[in-house]
């Protein structure tokens, strides 16, 4: 199996090519980020209620099968 002929990056250089990504980069705006950082809690809240609402039925299912 022949070696693999890597050349080391300089750090320098892998920095310099990171901000260059980095300045191409299309920031969200505070009214964006204000905006769907509120649609991830409300969805958050939402699936977490329907999980409590599932957990509650399921257990009052295993408690009927179980006591029959």
């Amino acid at each position: 199996m022949a070696k693999l002929n890597l050349k080391r990056a300089k750090p320098f250089v892998f920095l310099k090519e990171v901000k260059a990504e980095l300045d191409k980069v299309i920031w969200p705006t505070r009214r964006q980020i204000i905006r769907l950082t509120g649609i991830v809690v409300g969805v958050s809240t939402l699936v977490a209620i329907f999980i409590a609402i599932l957990d509650f039925i399921f257990t009052k299912l295993m408690e009927i099968l179980i006591k029959s």
